[in-house]
């Protein structure tokens, strides 16, 4: 009997905590540095979010190891909704499928809320290279093989899986150069220290990387143009909390992030950056959507031979 008096007790502290949550700021981590996508669509949602929450949204970065260091903090964190991160494939899929010495999993260690945003990746290169399309850059490549290098977000982010694919597809052999952004990934194009970047749209924008014309950047060719008709690729964000988070707090925070994307000024900005917004119909729904897009990644990789060295 006492044994089912503490479980009451329990029971009824969890429902009452969800249903006055929250008390205080929200902690919304990143896992790259200021300046590259993440970190514009977290600072951009971070107002119309504490608006339907009623509490201050905390952007806090921690950089590193293409998001898997941000994503191993949160995975240890308290499970009461003050903890949350803005990831992509790059820290939730990628990252676990080419490294196994991760400290989390994925399945284990998080509960997914919310798809966000989904955006075409771009390619940009230096001037200095003689090349003004995909097709021309394959040509030069292949010219100078193991001569070319590609700066990313960092080892294990979904450019570095970008340009890894497109390596293996095009027949081609590109040095990898990682950061800890993608704001430093093109920043390094643009001085020079590196000669090609697959970046995130809100980072850099002069060619799509999804089969198709991208509507969000319609004036750039697909990769089927450029000659690569297998290579379709694109980002998406979400929010993810702790394993073991109640889920009436998830719901509570389901809820609000559908809110918040319904912002017209929040859509503005985004859209100005090539990205859109893409609310889940529920938690349940995005997280059947990482089990399926974590198979199909592990597809592609396995398929086109693709090296992470």
């Amino acid at each position: 009997m006492k044994i089912v008096s503490v479980l009451v007790i329990l029971l009824s502290a969890c429902t009452a905590s969800a249903q006055t949550y929250p008390t205080k700021p929200i902690r919304l981590v990143v896992g790259f540095d200021t300046g590259g996508a993440a970190d514009i669509i977290a600072r951009a949602m971070s107002d119309p979010l504490s608006r339907a929450l009623g509490r201050s949204i905390i952007v806090e970065n921690k950089p590193g190891a293409g998001s898997s260091l941000a994503a191993a903090f949160v995975a240890k964190a308290a499970p009461d909704g003050y903890t949350i991160m803005i990831a992509s494939q790059s820290g939730m899929i990628v990252n676990p499928l080419i490294n196994k010495g991760v400290a989390y999993d994925t399945q284990r260690d998080f509960v997914a809320i919310t798809q966000v945003t989904s955006s075409p990746l771009v390619v940009a290169v230096n001037p200095s290279l003689p090349v003004n399309s995909i097709r021309e850059l394959i040509a030069e490549a292949k010219k100078n093989p193991g001569k070319l290098n590609f700066s990313t977000s960092g080892n294990g982010s979904l450019p570095h899986l970008a340009t890894a694919l497109f390596d293996a597809l095009a027949g081609i052999d590109m040095v990898h150069v990682p950061y800890k952004s993608g704001g430093l990934s093109v920043q390094s194009v643009l001085a020079g220290d590196t000669h090609v970047t697959f970046a995130t749209a809100p980072s850099v924008m002069p060619q799509v990387t999804t089969r198709a014309r991208s509507s969000l950047i319609a004036s750039l060719p697909g990769m089927e143009e450029a000659g690569l008709a297998n290579y379709n690729l694109s980002i998406w964000y979400g929010f993810f909390a702790p394993a073991g988070t109640p889920r009436d707090i998830v719901k509570r925070l389901f809820d609000a992030s559908v809110q918040a994307l319904q912002d017209t000024r929040l859509k503005e900005v985004l859209e100005r950056q090539g990205t859109e917004t893409a609310a889940s119909r529920s938690p349940e729904d995005f997280a059947a959507f990482l089990r399926e897009e974590a198979n199909v990644i592990a597809r592609v990789i396995r398929e086109t031979g693709a090296k992470f060295d």
